[in-house]
C-alpha cells in the first residue's frame, strides 16, 4: 500500500467533500449521524461498559460509514439494509472487532501512561473521610488529560486508516496499522489542517449557542436548537473520513 503525500490544504479539502457528500443524500447522513450520536447516548447509561463496547464497535462503525459514503459517492442511493451490509460478511466483521480490541487496550494502556505520572497529585486531592475537593480535583486532572491527549493523537495515528485497509483489502490487522501510521505521517500538515479546522468549527458552534442564550432564549430552547445542527455537522464530520482515506490511497 502507497500512501500519497498531500499539500496541506487537502485537510480543508477533505472537510469540503465530506459535505458535499452530505449534500448529495443529506437524510441518509442525517440518519447516520443521529444514529451515531443515540450509540454514544446509550454507553454512558452503562458506566464503564458501555464505553468499553463503543470503543470496541469503532472500528465496526467506521468502516460502515465509509461503505455507506463509498456508496453514496458512486451515486447509489442508501437504503436501510444497506448500512449493515459491509459487516456482513464474517471474516470481515471478526477481523474489525478484533481492532476494536486492540484500540480499547492501546487506549487502555494511554490512560495508564497519561495518569501513572500524577498519581500522587491525584491522590493528594482526596481529603480526609472522602471529601473531594472539586476545584482541585479539575487542576489536578488537567496534566493527565493534556498527556493522554497527546498519547491519543498517536494511538490515532495507527487506527484512522485501519478499518478501511482491513474492511476493503483485506490487510492483516499489524499491517493495517502500520501503513494508517505512516499515511497519517506522511500528511501530518494536511492533518494537523484537518483537526484545527474542525475545533474552529465546534467553537464557532460553541459561540453559536452563547449568543442564543445571550438573546435571552432558554437552555431549553437552546438545546432544542442546537441539537439538530450538532448532528448535521457532525454528519459532515463522519462523510470527511471518506475523502480522507481515498484521496491518500487513490492509487489502490
Amino acid at each position: 500500500m502507497q500512501a500519497a503525500i498531500l499539500p496541506v490544504n487537502a485537510g480543508w479539502y477533505w472537510i469540503q467533500e465530506g459535505y458535499r457528500l452530505c449534500m448529495r443524500q443529506p437524510l441518509a447522513m442525517f440518519f447516520w449521524s443521529m444514529t451515531l450520536s443515540l450509540l454514544i447516548t446509550f454507553s454512558y447509561l452503562v458506566p464503564f461498559f458501555g464505553q468499553m463496547a463503543l470503543i470496541i464497535a469503532t472500528p465496526s462503525l467506521t468502516f460502515m460509514t465509509l461503505a455507506a459514503c463509498q456508496r453514496i459517492d458512486s451515486g447509489e442511493p442508501m437504503q436501510l439494509g444497506m448500512w449493515s451490509q459491509p459487516l456482513r460478511n464474517g471474516d470481515t466483521r471478526k477481523r474489525l472487532i478484533l481492532l476494536g480490541v486492540a484500540y480499547l487496550v492501546c487506549c487502555f494502556v494511554g490512560g495508564v501512561l497519561a495518569t501513572a505520572p500524577f498519581l500522587g497529585e491525584l491522590t493528594e486531592v482526596i481529603q480526609g473521610e472522602g471529601q473531594i475537593d472539586e476545584r482541585a480535583l479539575l487542576e489536578a486532572m488537567q496534566g493527565p488529560m493534556l498527556t493522554f491527549g497527546i498519547l491519543y493523537v498517536l494511538i490515532s495515528m495507527f487506527f484512522w486508516h485501519a478499518p478501511a485497509l482491513i474492511g476493503w483489502h483485506g490487510i492483516p490487522m499489524k499491517r493495517a496499522l502500520f501503513y494508517s501510521m505512516v499515511a497519517c505521517w506522511r500528511n501530518k500538515w494536511a492533518f494537523l489542517v484537518y483537526g484545527l479546522s474542525w475545533a474552529v468549527i465546534f467553537v464557532g458552534m460553541q459561540l453559536l449557542g452563547s449568543l442564543l442564550s445571550a438573546i435571552g432564549l432558554s437552555a431549553d430552547v437552546v438545546q432544542l436548537l442546537m441539537m439538530p445542527i450538532n448532528i448535521a455537522v457532525a454528519a459532515v464530520l463522519y462523510a470527511s473520513f471518506y475523502p480522507a482515506y481515498v484521496s491518500v490511497f487513490r492509487s489502490e
